[in-house]
């Protein structure tokens, strides 16, 4: 049920990840024609969009600018959403800082999750989808979130010392659920 509900769920808040004055290099239509274009991440369900500014707005990458409901300042409207094949070189480079971002901006949501995750079937462990985290691994944070939930990143770090950095292993599983290099979605939107 609350799969369901987060894929429905419109994103409110966007990241820069390029932003491109004379639209794509290889749209055949005249320069007159062509509209610029802002390759974006979205804050809530990680979805790549293809945004259109409005008239005489400029962005650059990292800039957040809002896409939800009612008045936009910097945004016309969304035009689609975007495969990762379409990113320009700019995105993908700028695609793990503005994800770190992200994730340190929101980390409660993060942290929600590694309190609050469940089985995937009688013998894995959501938990276990983050690079680097085994069944040993799982089990220990889960041990751990038993006794106390965790508070925040350094609180995993302290009562979980084997998992050396939990937010870099998010922003890894991140990486790899907008690359889609796995069936199963934690945190991205399809």
């Amino acid at each position: 049920m609350e799969q369901t509900h987060r894929q429905r769920t419109k994103e409110e808040y966007a990241v820069v990840l390029d932003y491109l004055k004379h639209g794509y290099a290889d749209d055949p239509r005249p320069l007159h024609r062509k509209e610029p274009i802002v390759q974006a991440l979205g804050e809530g369900s990680f979805t790549l969009l293809e945004l259109v500014p409005q008239e005489g707005i400029e962005l650059r990458p990292f800039d957040r600018v809002y896409i939800g409901e009612g008045k936009r300042d910097k945004i016309s409207y969304i035009r689609a959403a975007l495969f990762p094949n379409k990113l320009t070189q700019t995105s993908k480079t700028t695609m793990s800082s503005v994800v770190d971002q992200i994730v340190s901006s929101n980390e409660t949501k993060f942290i929600d999750f590694i309190n609050k995750s469940g089985p995937l079937s009688l013998r894995a462990h959501q938990l276990e989808l983050l690079p680097g985290i085994g069944k040993r691994h799982a089990e220990e944070l889960i041990t751990e979130r038993e006794k106390e939930p965790f508070k925040n990143f350094e609180d995993v770090k302290k009562r979980v010392p084997a998992i050396a950095d939990i937010k870099k292993i998010i922003i890894n599983r991140l990486m790899d659920e907008i690359d889609g290099k796995d069936r199963y979605r934690l945190f991205v939107r399809v």
